[in-house]
């Protein structure tokens, strides 16, 4: 018996999000049905990434900050920044930028801090109809990396022992009596 290839092989079940929406949430369900179809229409690549973030899961929609949100709009007047994530606020930014800014989300002080400065705080079906095609606009991202990625890794074997390095087991300690057996010594079977 082997693996029926043509039938797929073991990969069964694996659907991609970008064919089916998995987001309950109908604000989302609609801005995707709405830039899937400025996607198919226009030949914008804007529009095209901004539906791919749009099926992202939350962990990979990260949040950002007001400061590093400024950071990037600096000399940039006139365009509007785009985030497929949430804003939020900075507490160690002094000063907040005049700056137009879309997003999914809004935390209070971080809409409060941009109105205030005279900045503007859209949504993307706002956007879709002030730039159907993105222009004057920047596309931004929060950074992803979170201390829980510290832990992820790929499944290591002893025919490839190098998947594992640098992932940060859950222990309690680092000690002679944690983790220190099988798979972790080089003596002992193989090490990661």
């Amino acid at each position: 018996m082997g693996i029926d290839l043509k039938a797929g092989g073991r990969k069964v079940g694996r659907t991609s999000s970008m064919k089916s929406v998995k987001s309950q949430n109908p604000y989302t369900r609609l801005l995707i049905k709405l830039y899937s179809f400025l996607a198919r229409r226009t030949d914008s690549a804007f529009c095209g990434v901004v539906l791919k973030r749009l099926h992202m899961s939350k962990a990979n929609r990260p949040p950002i900050g007001l400061y590093r949100l400024a950071k990037f709009m600096q000399n940039k007047e006139g365009k509007t920044a785009v985030i497929v994530g949430k804003v939020t606020d900075d507490v160690r930014m002094g000063v907040c930028p005049k700056m137009t800014v879309c997003a999914l989300l809004f935390t209070a002080q971080a809409r409060a801090r941009i109105e205030a400065a005279g900045g503007e705080c859209i949504t993307f079906d706002q956007l879709a109809l002030r730039s159907p095609k993105g222009a004057n606009t920047v596309l931004l991202r929060g950074p992803k990396w979170r201390s829980i990625m510290a832990h992820f890794g790929h499944s290591t074997s002893v025919d490839n022992p190098h998947t594992h390095d640098g992932v940060k087991p859950y222990t309690r300690a680092k000690g002679r009596k944690f983790e220190k057996a099988r798979g972790r010594r080089r003596s002992n079977g193989f090490k990661v």
